[in-house]
């Protein structure tokens, strides 16, 4: 194991940020395939969803070493559906170069959802470098 990340975070807080920034919100942190999952939903599963995404990609910048900075963003990390339904992670620009430096081959992905937290784990794997 290369690395290890877990986040939590409250649907709330979600749901203050969409009622504030709206779109902007979701422009600078996700993906366009990443926004479409949650459309359909009432605007408290959506909130849900959206938490779980957005603790997905923080859960993978700590895996990855970075947190927040050191040139690793949002939008460089992708969540995404495998046809089982289960998540599963794509990784861009320097997300990617910094996987690829740490040895990573595998990335795994959980997210679960319990009351109005949303929490994620991701460890990547492989043979250190």
């Amino acid at each position: 194991m290369l690395g290890l990340g877990l986040d939590i975070v409250d649907r709330n807080r979600i749901v203050h940020l969409l009622e504030r920034h709206g779109a902007a919100f979701l422009r600078r942190v996700f993906r366009d395939g990443e926004v479409r999952l949650g459309e359909s939903a009432s605007a408290l599963a959506r909130a849900a969803h959206v938490a779980g995404l957005f603790a997905a990609k923080e859960a993978a910048m700590k895996a990855l070493g970075t947190g927040w900075g050191q040139g690793v963003g949002f939008l460089q990390i992708e969540v995404f559906r495998q046809p089982s339904g289960a998540p599963a992670l794509r990784l861009h620009g320097e997300a990617r170069r910094r996987a690829d430096a740490m040895g990573a081959v595998q990335l795994w992905v959980s997210i679960s959802h319990d009351g109005t937290n949303a929490v994620a784990v991701v460890i990547l794997e492989g043979e250190p470098q």
